[in-house]
């Protein structure tokens, strides 16, 4: 067999920190570890959870766990090893001189399976910024460190060796980093123009949000008829998909797949994608997808709330329903599901499975009533010499009716969205009065 067809031998280490709470259970995360490793194509040789009692500033775990484990690589012949931690440049470095084999951390190896994800030029520049802003902070770090370790014959890091290199590697680094944020700008700006398109056809957006693997692919398959990659990998899905549905009452909504959520989620990826992950934060209804069969889903919910707090989406700005979904897997589910609780302010929680169906009905139903309450109805009158008033209500609310224009004006029926009623109320007060609630 060819050496490039061979998966790279493996071993992977989970740290379990004394006295460091995690709302994740160790096992959990162990395994999620190994999911991890699996999404890219490698050989899992050695998998073990490792109690550290305090961590080394050189080298994360202690001397008597770096030593057993240099054994084990060299009896294993293995290749790589990753450790689920963010770890320094120098404890990095350091690992690698003391075990022989080349180190990853949690957030070098999530970074490399959206490397071999990223299907679409905008998801390949996403990785790549990404990962620049990753090195370009080890590259500095790391210098640093060879510097102190060569020395520098007592004139600081002024002059010292390699100096001239690692300037120019950062020169190019954040040229690099200026371009991609130019180009991803351009695509922001064309979403934008998307979504205003579609604001003013006045087309509600519901963003599925959730856990990676969580099954949100699967669920949007189910609910537009699309045939979205969808498999059980952790980050199948990097790039935003959007399609048209229709509800049971003839209304119709853009529904959003988005990039799988996980614990520790690197920041520079939360930025990186955040031109794609706009499509949560202007979204009239947040789906959250959980994965109700998975022992450890409270603590995934939680992780997920957490980047949504990030992009600053909350229940006070977005509604928020969640899914319950895989309840084809549970054993029991009367009992699984009647234990489940939200994690924080939902406007509703329904279980459904998108690999059988059941439940996606109602789902619909849901998403129907929420869209309802969220919008009001609204009798408004306006002066014929009021064009930028018609104007306004055409590009930002549902003109449902319009009477027949007399001397004074005409009468509209509009329904306006939330996100545009502070705005309604002030340039229209005094001629409107609600319709229904």
């Amino acid at each position: 067999m060819d050496r490039q067809e061979k998966p790279t031998r493996a071993a992977l280490v989970c740290p379990e920190i004394r006295g460091k709470s995690s709302h994740h259970n160790i096992e959990a995360r162990q395994a999620e570890f190994e999911g991890l490793a699996g999404a890219i194509r490698l050989d899992i040789v050695l998998s073990e959870i490792v109690r550290v009692r305090e961590i080394r500033p050189a080298t994360y775990l202690g001397a008597g766990h770096v030593q057993a484990l240099a054994e084990r690589i060299a009896a294993e012949h293995i290749d790589l090893l990753l450790v689920d931690a963010a770890l320094s440049p120098i404890q990095q470095r350091n690992l690698e001189r003391e075990t022989g084999a080349k180190v990853l951390d949690r957030t070098a190896l999530i970074l490399e399976i959206f490397g071999e994800r990223a299907a679409t030029r905008e998801g390949v520049l996403q990785v790549e910024l990404a990962h620049l802003n990753y090195q370009k902070s080890r590259l500095v770090r790391s210098w640093t460190h060879l510097e102190r370790q060569r020395g520098s014959g007592g004139m600081g890091f002024m002059g010292g060796p390699g100096e001239t290199q690692i300037e120019s590697d950062r020169r190019q680094i954040a040229e690099r980093i200026d371009l991609l944020e130019d180009r991803l700008e351009k695509v922001k700006r064309t979403r934008a123009q998307q979504r205003s398109l579609r604001l003013r056809a006045m087309i509600p957006v519901v963003a599925l949000v959730g856990y990676t693997n969580a099954g949100k692919s699967s669920l949007f398959n189910a609910l537009s008829g699309a045939t979205v990659f969808a498999e059980d990998l952790l980050f199948a899905t990097l790039d935003t998909t959007v399609r048209k549905i229709g509800l049971p009452h003839g209304r119709e909504v853009m529904l959003s797949d988005t990039v799988g959520f996980v614990a520790d989620l690197p920041h520079d990826l939360v930025a990186a994608f955040r031109a794609t992950l706009e499509e949560v934060i202007d979204a009239d209804i947040v789906l959250h997808v959980r994965d109700i069969a998975s022992p450890d889903h409270p603590a995934q919910a939680r992780d997920v709330l957490a980047v949504l707090e990030e992009l600053g989406v909350s229940p006070e700005t977005t509604p928020i329903v969640e899914v319950w979904n895989k309840i084809d897997l549970l054993d029991e589910p009367d009992r699984a599901l009647t234990g489940a609780v939200p994690a924080g302010r939902v406007v509703a929680t329904v279980p459904v499975s998108a690999h059988t169906g059941q439940g996606l009905d109602e789902l619909k139903l849901v998403i129907e009533r929420v869209l309802g309450e969220q919008s009001r109805t609204y009798h408004v009158h306006v002066p014929h010499s009021a064009g930028s008033d018609i104007g306004w209500l055409h590009n930002h609310s549902e003109v449902i009716s319009r009477s027949e224009p007399t001397e004074s004006g005409s009468d509209y029926v509009v329904r306006v969205d939330p996100r545009h009623r502070a705005e309604f109320l002030e340039r229209f007060n005094g001629r409107i009065a609600v319709s229904d609630l």
